[in-house]
């Protein structure tokens, strides 16, 4: 199961940016190309594992967008994009995220309060932009998190984070960079 993901995992380059090791993959930076069986694949495996009896699927802009949009055209839930940039508009709500190599604000827009959400991305890491965005979603909006689904784990962090934020995180795969390499575990 995950035969593409995890060749792609093992294929994929490996920069530094700030001190952090940072892996560049299609489903987390577009780049070099994504493979739609990659992508169908990935999905597949998020909308079996995640618990979607929800209002809405938000996603964070810009790597939780490209995810977001097939299960939402399957399941036909709708879904809100994080923004990193304000509108103004009614209700928007501003979080600020710190990841292990940028800060930056991120704009909520379009929850109702009390909804049920979803939230679907990219990576789970450092946790900044998840805690952010969880606190927020719960404290300003008053949802209900369902449920949190990432594709990869890159963290040893994973339960203090699931325990400040109050919810589980589902994640496909636990990756880590090794000696400037990608690499798995089952």
């Amino acid at each position: 199961m995950l035969d593409r993901l995890k060749r792609s995992v093992e294929e994929c380059p490996v920069v530094g940016l700030g001190g952090y090791q940072y892996f560049v993959h299609p489903i987390t930076d577009g780049i070099p190309e994504m493979d739609p069986e990659l992508l169908q694949e990935v999905v597949d495996r998020m909308m079996e594992v995640g618990d979607f009896r929800c209002d809405r699927i938000i996603a964070p802009e810009a790597m939780g967008i490209h995810l977001a949009v097939p299960i939402s055209l399957r399941l036909g839930i709708p879904y809100s994009i994080v923004r990193k940039r304000g509108y103004g508009l009614e209700g928007e709500v501003n979080i600020a995220q710190a990841t292990g190599y940028s800060r930056s604000d991120m704009y909520i827009n379009g929850v109702r309060r009390g909804e049920r959400v979803v939230i679907v991305d990219d990576v789970l890491s450092t946790g900044g932009t998840l805690r952010a965005l969880v606190h927020a979603l719960k404290d300003s909006f008053g949802a209900e998190v369902v449920d949190i689904v990432m594709v990869f784990e890159k963290t040893e962090r994973k339960r203090e984070i699931e325990e400040d934020i109050g919810v589980g995180v589902k994640t496909l795969l636990k990756v880590d960079v090794v000696e400037g390499r990608t690499v798995y575990y089952e």
